[in-house]
């Protein structure tokens, strides 16, 4: 999924004549961290709660703050992935989406993005879900698939994390079968060290209701 597929269309834009005083109605009405400045479309930066806060008057007007612009953004026609880096590196709550030209097309929100990546990741699908450890030269996906598939399951998803103080792997793989004491068990005669194994239904009922009760509070 492209960045510009996630556009929410209702964050407003601020303009340079805007004053703090209704930046922070604005932000405060909206919920958010951010808000992005604009001056015929063209996209200006973004500019965050705390400046404002920290703005000696509430009548000072955007102009006067363009030096705490926060210049950056992603681009339209980029995987959504690289708007969720933005969020994280710069702690924003929305991501400003930029066309040819510096137009804004319109801006993320982090509700948008929770979503995006919880079905992505497969937080709404049931199935077994197994964890393990490894070396990165034992990380081999086609055995590991074939390890799977020999017992008539499917990896619905595979995420890998490299932990740089030991070097180690760890794997999850999101299956499409509940029960997976077989795969593990496949997995261990092949020298995997499988850290976990949630099989339980009632565990993975509770992770696609904690995963609903979050959206349903990001809503409100």
């Amino acid at each position: 999924m492209l960045t510009a597929e996630l556009i929410n269309d209702n964050i407003p834009r601020l303009q340079l004549q805007d004053t703090v005083g209704k930046a922070l109605r604005l932000i405060n009405d909206y919920r958010v961290t951010h808000l992005p400045i604009t001056v015929e479309d063209k996209f200006l930066g973004l500019i965050s709660e705390d400046d404002l806060l920290d703005a000696d008057d509430e009548k000072l007007t955007m102009e006067v703050l363009q030096e705490h612009f926060n210049l950056s953004y992603v681009k339209e026609n980029v995987h959504f992935l690289n708007a969720v880096n933005y969020s994280n590196q710069y702690q924003t709550s929305i991501v400003p989406v930029v066309q040819q030209g510096n137009e804004l097309v319109g801006v993320i929100t982090i509700v948008d993005l929770l979503k995006t990546i919880g079905n992505f990741s497969g937080a709404n699908e049931i199935g077994g879900i197994i964890v393990m450890q490894m070396e990165r030269s034992q990380f081999a996906i086609s055995e590991i698939s074939r390890i799977v598939e020999s017992d008539d399951a499917t990896i619905l998803h595979l995420n890998t994390i490299l932990h740089p103080d030991t070097g180690l792997l760890t794997v999850t793989l999101h299956l499409n079968k509940k029960e997976t004491t077989a795969i593990v068990a496949a997995f261990e005669r092949y020298e995997y060290d499988v850290i976990y194994n949630f099989t339980d239904e009632k565990f993975e009922d509770n992770i696609g209701t904690n995963y609903r009760h979050l959206m349903n509070y990001l809503d409100i």
